[in-house]
């Protein structure tokens, strides 16, 4: 599931176009199928693409979102990745125990979300997906609950919920660690970039550290250190961790890196 970028065609309606493209062969050449889905045939990303999206589908006429405690468009994305792996259960050409869901950015949180609410998915490598994704909320640094749900940016991704916690952080319930650690005991990469600030390595690191324990309790391999390691040096444990030098989102020589961990967790090759 990667990230594009939308053009507008003069409405609701939205034409894609992929500003880079995966480098599929790399994949194939060590034995790893490829696929990919574009989350705006799920439903648009602007603030009333719930009308034009799957949420149009359930929702009652009146429904106006974000509501107080209903599904914004990032759980929306996340259902359609589960449609994906409602066919890959029917494909025999498709071992779907073995299906890892990557995103980058928004998509970044999406795949985190998705790897925790459908078990299905055998590992997620979820890319600088920051607040609201892996980043820890209670850091305050880079992006924060009250630039996410604000009225004018990415309120419409969420549950209206969220925006309660807006001008304190530490009063939310719950923290990016705690989603962190929902994927345990499956694998789960981490991939941050060191300049991009305003998704908040560092703080994805610290949410990493912090979930650890749930990875040991079932006998699987945390990140092994509580120091955050240097750009270009990948932790690949059962919980992983890899920061490249620059900023968001993924770059090619980030690529060689996912198939690694795959390859460990998938076809055990260490």
């Amino acid at each position: 599931m990667g990230e594009g970028r939308q053009e507008s065609t003069g409405g609701p309606h939205r034409r894609f176009r992929q500003d880079e493209h995966h480098p599929v062969p790399q994949f194939l050449d060590e034995g790893l199928g490829f696929a990919s889905i574009y989350y705006g045939d799920i439903e648009p990303d602007f603030a009333q693409g719930y009308k034009y999206g799957i949420r149009s589908y359930y929702s009652k006429p009146d429904t106006t979102y974000p509501a107080p405690d209903q599904w914004g468009a990032i759980s929306a994305w996340s259902w359609g990745l589960s449609r994906a792996m409602d066919y890959f259960e029917t494909d025999p050409q498709i071992d779907a125990k073995k299906v890892a869901v990557f995103g980058v950015s928004r998509l970044g949180k999406t795949v985190l979300w998705t790897g925790v609410r459908d078990e299905r998915f055998g590992m997620v490598i979820a890319s600088c997906g920051g607040e609201g994704g892996a980043a820890l909320s209670r850091r305050n640094y880079g992006e924060n609950i009250d630039h996410m749900t604000h009225p004018t940016r990415y309120f419409y991704q969420f549950a209206g919920n969220w925006r309660n916690y807006k001008d304190d952080f530490n009063m939310s319930p719950v923290d990016a660690h705690m989603l962190v650690a929902l994927m345990a005991p499956r694998p789960l990469l981490l991939q941050t970039g060191l300049t991009d600030y305003w998704s908040d390595p560092k703080g994805e690191f610290l949410s990493a550290v912090a979930a650890e324990p749930v990875w040991k309790l079932l006998g699987k391999k945390g990140l092994g250190t509580d120091k955050w390691p240097e750009a270009g040096q990948p932790v690949l444990n059962d919980l992983g961790y890899y920061m490249h030098a620059g900023g968001h989102g993924a770059m090619p020589d980030d690529f060689p890196v996912f198939i690694k961990f795959m390859k460990m967790h998938f076809l055990d090759q260490k």
